[in-house]
């Protein structure tokens, strides 16, 4: 009859809990790689929506983000802000508002 307990020389349930302890590793590594995938599909797609660290935004950034804020503080009304939203060719909610670059502390 072969061996079945760990003290007979056979499989104990050291060996099992020893695989289980692998899991986290494994989905860990699982994760990574499904980041690095997801990495190279955005970058195949030609413009991957990255934030520009310390970069200028463009001009019409700015006016949106402006006009966003004139919006908030009740500056404009509401038809106010359609109009000159439409100027600007947008529509609000359909793309965010980048925030505002932070400045550089000297």
């Amino acid at each position: 009859m072969p061996p079945h307990g760990p003290f007979e020389g056979g499989r104990g349930h050291h060996e099992v809990e020893s695989s289980l302890a692998m899991l986290p590793f494994l989905g860990g590594m699982l994760l990574l790689l499904l980041l690095v995938l997801a990495a190279l599909y955005l970058c195949r797609q030609g413009n991957p929506p990255l934030p520009t660290l310390g970069g200028q935004r463009s001009p019409e950034e700015q006016a949106k983000g402006i006009l966003a804020e004139r919006f908030a503080r009740g500056d404009i009304s509401s038809d106010e802000f359609l109009e000159r939203s439409s100027m600007l060719n947008w529509t609000p909610g359909s793309d965010q508002v980048p925030a505002k670059p932070r400045k550089k502390r000297s």
